[in-house]
C-alpha cells in the first residue's frame, strides 16, 4: 500500500522559494532561454557577453569597496585580522585569496583566514547542509577568538546564507568590523553589516548557478579588498610586489627584477643587494637607493613599520637616487 502520509513540502522551504525568486541572481536570463540548442560558438559568445557585464557591477560599488579596505586597514594596523566566511563557491574563493597573501605579499599567514562552511572537507566537496547552520557560522569566530581590531567579510550570493549571517552577527557581537558582500540588493547579511557591498549581477546564464557571474564578481572584489589593504599596509612600491617571498628559482628571479626596476640597477648589483638582506626585496630596494649596509636597511625599514618610502625619505641618500 502507498503511503500517502510524508509531510509535504514544510512552511519553511516554500517561504525560501518565495525569497529565491525575488533574488536577482535566481531569476531567468532571456538572453540564454535556448542556451542547450545554440552552436558552441553562440554558446561561448553569450557567456563572454554575459562575463562582461560583472565589471560594472563592480565598480559601481566603489564607494563600499573603499569603506571596507578602510576597515581592513584600520584594523591591521592595530595587529587584527582580514577573515573571509562563506559557504561553497564564496568559502572557496575566500580561502584561495587568503592563500595567496602570504606568499605574494610577506604576510603572516593568521592575519589573512578563510573559512567555508563544513571546514576543510567542503574545500573540495560539498557537505550536506553546512551552509544553513547559523550556530555553527557563530562557533567559527568563537574558535578563532575575533576581537575588535579584527575584519569579518562575509560572502554569500544570495546574501542570506544562515552560516554567514551567524557569523556576522557573532562578530559584531564581539566588537569587530564587519563587511556583508552580496551579489543581490538589500540582503541580509549587508543589514547586519558595518558595510555593504553588493554587486548585482543579474540572472546566471544557467539559472541559479552562482558560480558563474556572481562567483566572478567575488573573485574581483575580494582581489580589490586584499590587494589594496596590502598597497595600504605598504607592501608594494608604486605597482610592484616588494614583500614577495622568493621561495622557488622563478621567484628569485622576480626579486632580482623587481629590485632592477625599481633602482634602475642591473642584475649583479641588485642580486648582491638580496644576499645582504636575506632576500628582502624592499630591503634590497633600500640598500641600492641610499647606500646603506644591509643590516641598516633592515633596522631603518623596522623603524618606519616595513614603509619603503618613509624609510627611504628619512635616509641620507648616499648611493644611486634614482626611484620610481
Amino acid at each position: 500500500m502507498t503511503d500517502t502520509t510524508s509531510a509535504p513540502d514544510s512552511d519553511d522551504r516554500g517561504e525560501l522559494r518565495e525569497r529565491l525568486n525575488s533574488f536577482a541572481t535566481e531569476a531567468v536570463n532571456e538572453a540564454t532561454r535556448e542556451l542547450d540548442r545554440l552552436p558552441l560558438d553562440e554558446q561561448i559568445a553569450v557567456m563572454c557577453e554575459q562575463n562582461a557585464t560583472v565589471a560594472d557591477a563592480v565598480a559601481a560599488c566603489a564607494p563600499q569597496l573603499a569603506a571596507a579596505v578602510t576597515l581592513v586597514v584600520d584594523g591591521m594596523r592595530a595587529g587584527g585580522r582580514l577573515i573571509y566566511v562563506g559557504a561553497g563557491t564564496p568559502g572557496r574563493l575566500g580561502i584561495l585569496d587568503a592563500s595567496e597573501i602570504p606568499p605574494t605579499y610577506g604576510m603572516d599567514p593568521s592575519r589573512v583566514v578563510g573559512v567555508i562552511a563544513g571546514g576543510e572537507t567542503a574545500i573540495r566537496t560539498a557537505v550536506e547542509n553546512a551552509e544553513d547552520d547559523d550556530v555553527a557560522g557563530a562557533a567559527a569566530v568563537d574558535e578563532l577568538r575575533v576581537g575588535r581590531h579584527d575584519t569579518v567579510v562575509g560572502i554569500s550570493a544570495s546574501g542570506r546564507t544562515p552560516y554567514v549571517l551567524g557569523a556576522l552577527l557573532r562578530a559584531r557581537e564581539l566588537g569587530a568590523a564587519t563587511v556583508g558582500f552580496a551579489c543581490n540588493a538589500g540582503s541580509a547579511i549587508g543589514e547586519a553589516s558595518d558595510v555593504a557591498i553588493e554587486t548585482v549581477v543579474g540572472p546566471e546564464v544557467v539559472t541559479g548557478s552562482t558560480r558563474l557571474k556572481a562567483a566572478t564578481a567575488q573573485k574581483m572584489v575580494l582581489n580589490t579588498i586584499s590587494t589594496l589593504t596590502m598597497v595600504r599596509l605598504g607592501k608594494v612600491y608604486g605597482n610592484l610586489m616588494v614583500d614577495v617571498r622568493a621561495t622557488n628559482e622563478k621567484l628569485r628571479a622576480r626579486s632580482e627584477r623587481i629590485v632592477m626596476l625599481a633602482t634602475h640597477t642591473d642584475a649583479v648589483t641588485a642580486a648582491r643587494a638580496l644576499a645582504a638582506v636575506d632576500g628582502w626585496v624592499k630591503a634590497a630596494i633600500l640598500v641600492v637607493v641610499t647606500g646603506l649596509g644591509g643590516d641598516d636597511a633592515v633596522r631603518l625599514l623596522n623603524e618606519h613599520d616595513g614603509m619603503l618610502r618613509e624609510a627611504i625619505a628619512s635616509a641620507t641618500p648616499t648611493g644611486p637616487s634614482t626611484t620610481r
